[in-house]
């Protein structure tokens, strides 16, 4: 099938080459009617827009490279995601190139951007999404036809999204939490940047609702992602409290924090699991040899970055727009010495 290429998105716009090259490149200088019948042709032709650097091709990857941007690169989260991406891409001809926002979102859009000027064939990414933070990045991707993938749902754009079911998985730990007999349960809960937080409050927050339990909005401390924010908000947590006000468990937004929240404890001569529980998530590999080995919820994060890879890389190659597609993952509750049953439960809670 004949490449689509500039000239033929401007023969079906009715405008000159250079034009399609300003809407492109988000210059001001073209009249909104004429930038939407450019949108319409690049849609309409599946036309991909080139970037301006130059690809030295070999044999193992001629392919070129996609872009991979997570928003932290210090997070053993991404560094399995990474490695799903890296698998499947190589063995398709790609390379992959990573960059990460650190939460700020205005380095994601100049990230995007980048990615759009360069040689790059196409994008995952985990999107910043604090306070009020504009997605229009994320919509000029889609308007010049540039192949992208999120790693989590954003509200209001029809995208590729291939993601875990947080929801779920959390209502599986505090199920089994609850089962034990735990009913003073308090969530250290995630940044405020990323849906996933907000995933696993609602997990969190449903499972006590399909329980006997009460629930009250001081069950949730907002923490953060990592292991120096779990043991200064532990630290912090606990020196305002009573022990008789202590409680029986903690989950943790994910496995950093849990590690972090462990040490103040042991710092605090709060025994784990003796004294309190503690259950964290995403289960990365240091999980499983702290000195006690941590309860948590398995997150398939290679298959998710292998998933995330295996559709951006076929629309990437698809001669024609293919249908938006979501996919979303289970996660399996790993039981580990981290959490002890107290009384046999009173309650149980019905997973719906």
């Amino acid at each position: 099938m004949k490449k689509v290429t500039i000239t033929d998105v401007a023969r079906r716009a009715g405008v000159s080459i250079g034009t399609v090259s300003a809407v492109i490149n988000r210059k001001n200088t073209v009249k909104t009617e004429t930038r939407g019948a450019v949108f319409e042709a690049i849609k309409e032709l599946n036309y991909r827009p080139q970037g301006s650097a130059r690809t030295l091709k070999n044999k193992s990857t001629d392919r070129g490279s996609i872009g991979l941007l997570v928003r932290e690169l210090d997070n053993p989260f991404y560094m399995a995601v990474a490695s799903g991406v890296r698998q499947y891409a190589s063995d398709k001809g790609y390379l992959v190139v990573i960059a990460s926002s650190e939460g700020d979102h205005a380095y994601e859009e100049e990230v995007t951007r980048n990615f759009t000027h360069t040689d790059r064939k196409g994008a995952i990414i985990a999107p910043v999404l604090e306070g009020t933070a504009e997605i229009e990045h994320l919509f000029r991707l889609k308007m010049i036809n540039f192949p992208f993938v999120l790693l989590e749902n954003v509200k209001g754009i029809h995208a590729n999204v291939v993601s875990i079911d947080n929801i779920k998985a959390m209502k599986k730990a505090m199920a089994f939490l609850i089962d034990s007999g735990h009913s003073k349960i308090v969530h250290f809960a995630g940044p405020t940047h990323a849906s996933h937080t907000y995933e696993r409050i609602d997990g969190f927050r449903r499972a006590y609702s399909e329980s006997h339990f009460a629930y009250s909005n001081d069950m949730i401390i907002p923490t953060g992602a990592h292991l120096e924010s779990g043991y200064e908000k532990c630290i912090e947590y606990f020196q305002k409290r009573h022990k008789e006000d202590y409680p029986t468990a903690i989950v943790c937004y994910n496995d950093q924090v849990a590690l972090g929240v462990m040490a103040a404890l042991n710092e605090m001569n709060i025994r784990v699991p003796d004294d309190i529980s503690i259950v964290g998530n995403d289960d990365i590999p240091l999980s499983r040899y702290f000195p006690t080995p941590l309860t948590t919820i398995h997150a398939p994060l290679v298959e998710l970055g292998r998933r995330a890879a295996e559709m951006l890389i076929d629309n990437i190659e698809s001669p024609k727009p293919l249908p938006v597609q979501k996919v979303v993952l289970d996660a399996e509750f790993i039981p580990r010495e981290s959490t002890r049953a107290l009384r046999p439960a009173q309650d149980t809670l019905i997973l719906r």
